[in-house]
Order: C-alpha cells, then sequence, then structure tokens
C-alpha cells in the first residue's frame, strides 16, 4: 500500500513516526511519502520520502497566519501537486487543521481515500470545523477517551484505540535510567533541577523564556535545564541563557521531565508527556496579544491542558498570557514543593494513566487502518 501522511508540528511527527513503525509491520511492502519530521523520516527510512519539514510549515496564532499567508498557498499548491504524482491508497492526515482541512476536501474530490488520525480539538474551538470532517474525511481515528461521546453527538462514529504517548513513553530509554545516570550520562551536578520546556516555535519561546529565565536567581538551590525542539535552531535559546549556567539539552526532553523536580512548560502535547512521565508541571502559554485576545473569545473550553481537559478538573496549573509571570510562575513551583501537594499530583496522574488504557495505540490504530481501507475497499 501506498500511504500519504500529513504532520505539521513536533508531536505530529511523534506520532506519525510510530504510526509509519506499526504501518510497515504489518505492510512490508508500505510506501510512505510525508510531511513531517526527523522522527518519521527515520521511521520509514528507505521505503519513504520527506516532503516538507514541519520546521518549514508550523505556524501558530491568528496575525502570525496572516503574515504566513504567501508560503502557506505555496505548501498548499506543492502538497496537492505531489499527492496527485504519488497517487496513494490512502491519506493520513494528522492534527494540524488549517492545512490538512484544504487537503482532504481536495483528496475527497480526487477520489482518494482520506483518514484523519489526531482529530483536530474542534471540541475547543472552531466547532464549526466538524462540517469538514462530516464531508471529506472517510475515517476518524481519536486519542483522547472523552471525544467519543463528543463526536457521537455529532454523529460522527470515531475510532478510539488508545493514546500513542503512552506507547512513545513506555519504549523509551529514559524508563530505564536512573537520576544519577542521567545526570552522569549528560554533565549535570548532583543535586535537583527544575526542567524548562519553552516549546519548538520561535515566537512561544521568545514570549517564555524572559519569564523562565527570571527564576533562576530565584531557586539556586536548583539546576536549570532546557528541553531544547529538536528542530528548533540552538541560537533561539542561547540567546536567553548565555552567561547563566542553565544548560540546554537536546533529543533528552522525555528524560529531562521524568528526573525534573518541577516541569515548567508551555502548553501542548508536553502537559500530558510530563504527567505519564510522573513530572509535576506547571502549564504556561503567551504570544502576540491580538492573537490571545481573538483566541480568548473563540475558544470555548474550560482548561488548555490536557491534563485537565482529560481528568476535567484543574489539577495542573495553567498561566496565561497576564499571569504568565514568574511570580505566578514561583508560587506555583513553592506550592509544588509541599510534600502532601506532590503526592496528590502524582495521585491523580495514576487516575490519568488508567483513563488512557494501556499501550499498543499505535499498533492499534495501524491495524484499524488498514482494516477500515478493506472494509471500504470491498463496498465498492
Amino acid at each position: 500500500m501506498k500511504y500519504y501522511i500529513i504532520a505539521g508540528e513536533a508531536s505530529g511527527d511523534l506520532h506519525g513516526s510510530n504510526l509509519i513503525k506499526s504501518l510497515k509491520d504489518k505492510n512490508p511492502n508500505a510506501q510512505f511519502r510525508f510531511w513531517g519530521g526527523d522522527l518519521m523520516e527515520q521511521a520509514a527510512g528507505d521505503r519513504g520520502h520527506l516532503v516538507k519539514h514541519y520546521k518549514e510549515t508550523a505556524v501558530m496564532g491568528f496575525i502570525e497566519v496572516i503574515a504566513s499567508i504567501s508560503k502557506i498557498w505555496t505548501n498548499l499548491s506543492l502538497c496537492k501537486k505531489d499527492i496527485i504524482e504519488f497517487n496513494p491508497d490512502v491519506l493520513i492526515l494528522i492534527d494540524y487543521p488549517g492545512f490538512n482541512f484544504r487537503i482532504a476536501k481536495f483528496a475527497k474530490n480526487n477520489n482518494i481515500k482520506v483518514f484523519y488520525y489526531i482529530a483536530p480539538k474542534v471540541w475547543a474551538w472552531k466547532e464549526s470545523r466538524v462540517k469538514y470532517l462530516k464531508s471529506y474525511i472517510d475515517r476518524l481515528f481519536i486519542i483522547f477517551p472523552f471525544e467519543i461521546e463528543y463526536f457521537k453527538k455529532h454523529n460522527i462514529e470515531a475510532i478510539y484505540n488508545g493514546n500513542p504517548l503512552l506507547d512513545s513513553i513506555s519504549n523509551n530509554k529514559c524508563q530505564n535510567e536512573s537520576f544519577d545516570e542521567f545526570i552522569n550520562r549528560v554533565n549535570l551536578e548532583s543535586r535537583p533541577f527544575i526542567a524548562l520546556l519553552p516549546g519548538s516555535r520561535e515566537m512561544e519561546i521568545n514570549y517564555l523564556m524572559p519569564r523562565f529565565i527570571r527564576l533562576v536567581n530565584k531557586y539556586p538551590n536548583y539546576q536549570f535545564v532546557i528541553a531544547g525542539a529538536p528542530s528548533t535552531p540552538k541560537e533561539i535559546y542561547l540567546k536567553y541563557i548565555n552567561g547563566s549556567n542553565v544548560k540546554l539539552l537536546f533529543n533528552e526532553s522525555y528524560s529531562i521531565m521524568r528526573h525534573a523536580y518541577i516541569s515548567v512548560l508551555a502548553s501542548g502535547t508536553a502537559s500530558l508527556e510530563a504527567a505519564l512521565l510522573n513530572s509535576p508541571q506547571i502549564v504556561c502559554y503567551g504570544g502576540n496579544e491580538i492573537s490571545y485576545q481573538i483566541a480568548k473569545r473563540l475558544v470555548k473550553v474550560k482548561y488548555i491542558s490536557l491534563v485537565n481537559l482529560i481528568l476535567d478538573q484543574p489539577l495542573v496549573k495553567e498561566l496565561i498570557q497576564h499571569d504568565c509571570t514568574a511570580e505566578m510562575i514561583s508560587r506555583e513551583i513553592d506550592r509544588l514543593s509541599q510534600s502532601e501537594n506532590r503526592e496528590s499530583v502524582f495521585n491523580m496522574y495514576a487516575k490519568l494513566r488508567e483513563l488512557l488504557g494501556g499501550s499498543g495505540a499505535s499498533e492499534k490504530v495501524a491495524r484499524s487502518i488498514m482494516d477500515e481501507y478493506e472494509k471500504m475497499s470491498n463496498l465498492k
């Protein structure tokens, strides 16, 4: 089978890579062409081709999208042309709705089967996009248990096979490495550290890092370690930490979160990853003021953290825009330093893991994709 896969950011690259591995295992003759990142490229090996890296396509924020409109249209044209030339058996879209919905419509109009893996967060905002899922998507594969009932209300029978992050984390090297082994390997001092994860997009890094760096002098008894996003040039981080003893590490995010005393992170997938790695956390969000004011009026969920959304309660502190200050972060670090609060967090993390189910999601999704494709083919 020939698969065309589109992921537009780091988390999509991660899930796409695990999906590719599972599809390869189940289909030795599978061929892949994709938009994604290094992980998908490694997973596909000589049976795949990376058309465009997500670091060239990722755009976040209303104003930023407007500024990048010419580049977006160029990428859409390239993608459509490439899909037609490759002529895949199935197109698999991973999140990234602004771009992927346009491609879905194009593919559907050209009689290409369209599967969506990791549903767009229409339950959070832009619910009107549900109509696109109904019109252009043949099968929808979801990764959060609360999405089952949500999509049923819209007469969409979504397919839930668990959350693939459990696979990524359970198979990671960090699970078999002690704190001492880790700090020796990456040359850290033998004392607790606070993890800083300011995201992968330059805009969010530029917003969060000035606030994060102010924490260093407030906590002299802790080391500070930045988990650099693999696609982000190190210079973007270094301009904030030059002259300090803050450590910048790449390709170590899971190890950093697992061994950190507390993780201070940008909202997104990292919040759920931190929870699955048992790291007490503080979720931060901020950016362009105009984009924030627009989003504030459109987003309709109670929480921005995936942890809070899944648990349906405010376990994780969310510091958004004007509340995202070094002082507010410090206050929460102090709260999470109290043993009873840490214990409460760990107990709720255990409940979260139960809600998500066990590992093996990527393999189950790969099998479902092949089964659903076969069902559709037999209906002809």
